[in-house]
């Protein structure tokens, strides 16, 4: 796995950067300073949750995080994890979240990864996919021809179509291959994840979202993403989950200003944005507000 060369004010930089690419949503006009979650009993019956930064940090669950849904879930309250890791299909990030501890069941796991996955139905049954993935990402879930992308540029150039899963295995020279089969010959790519990168214990991942953008500056193409902060995997639980709810009763809890506050404000839900865990521990979070624009409903310290 290759970890940021990036600092985190280096992420939001690059973050605004490619805002152009980005949904547009409206803000309210200052947050609201909380200490966790639990102060918002009475504001919401539904809570959307990002995974990484709110209820884990790479293979650690935090602190409190499993006690809060489980309080929440005896309270009546609707929880679902909103996640854009696509590495694994929703099953297998189910076995992980309950090794963390979190009673969920599969319906309560929306993930970019089925979004990206369902799109594939608007494509050709007879195209070739070259997909970046592991071997181990289960691309017999497609129900499509795939080529596992590595280090054979025949295969990117055979490729009708690019379904960019995970950068688990994903190297420099894999990523020139790419760039390069787009430019000779652009065709459509779709990104499963769209997050620059992921907080671990051993510091910030590199994920799809990082490699697309650069594909997509250097190669002049727009890939479709899928995943927080676009539409697509929000419309999966509001419209199929949560249809005639009151969005303003619903909570979207998350870790960056980007991706899940952003996000969440472009679908009409209100934001919690928690500070103590993920990508913006320890930083200037008014700061960083004042320059995207980018403004939560509630700061919370932690879940």
């Amino acid at each position: 796995m290759s970890f940021s060369p990036l600092t985190a004010m280096e992420v939001f930089e690059r973050y605004e950067a490619i805002r152009p690419r980005l949904p547009t949503a409206q803000f309210p006009s200052e947050s609201i300073a909380i200490e966790n979650l639990e102060m918002l009993i009475d504001e919401f019956d539904v809570f959307l949750l990002d995974a990484f930064g709110v209820l884990n940090v790479g293979e650690s669950a935090i602190p409190g995080a499993a006690e809060r849904l489980e309080a929440f879930s005896r309270l009546g309250k609707k929880i679902f994890v909103l996640t854009n890791s696509a590495t694994y299909d929703a099953t297998k990030s189910l076995e992980k979240y309950r090794r963390f501890g979190f009673d969920l069941v599969r319906e309560q796991v929306i993930s970019s990864r089925d979004a990206a996955i369902t799109a594939l139905n608007s494509y050709p049954d007879d195209y070739i996919w070259g997909v970046a993935a592991t071997s181990h990402s289960g691309l017999e879930e497609l129900s499509r021809t795939t080529r596992l992308l590595g280090e054979d540029p025949s295969d990117y150039d055979m490729a009708n179509a690019f379904l960019f899963l995970s950068s688990a295995d994903w190297t420099a020279e894999r990523q020139s291959l790419l760039r390069q089969s787009l430019q000779e010959n652009p065709r459509p790519m779709l990104v499963g994840n769209p997050d620059l990168v992921a907080p671990r214990e051993r510091g910030l991942s590199l994920e799809p979202g990082f490699f697309s953008h650069e594909i997509a500056d250097q190669a002049a193409i727009v890939p479709d993403f899928y995943g927080k902060p676009f539409s697509n995997v929000f419309d999966r639980v509001l419209e199929e989950e949560l249809k005639g709810t009151d969005r303003r009763r619903i909570a979207m809890v998350g870790d960056t200003l980007h991706t899940d506050i952003l996000g969440g404000a472009a679908a009409g839900v209100r934001t919690v944005l928690v500070t103590g865990h993920g990508l913006l521990k320890g930083m200037d979070i008014p700061e960083l507000i004042e320059r995207s624009g980018i403004v939560p409903d509630f700061i919370a310290a932690t879940t």
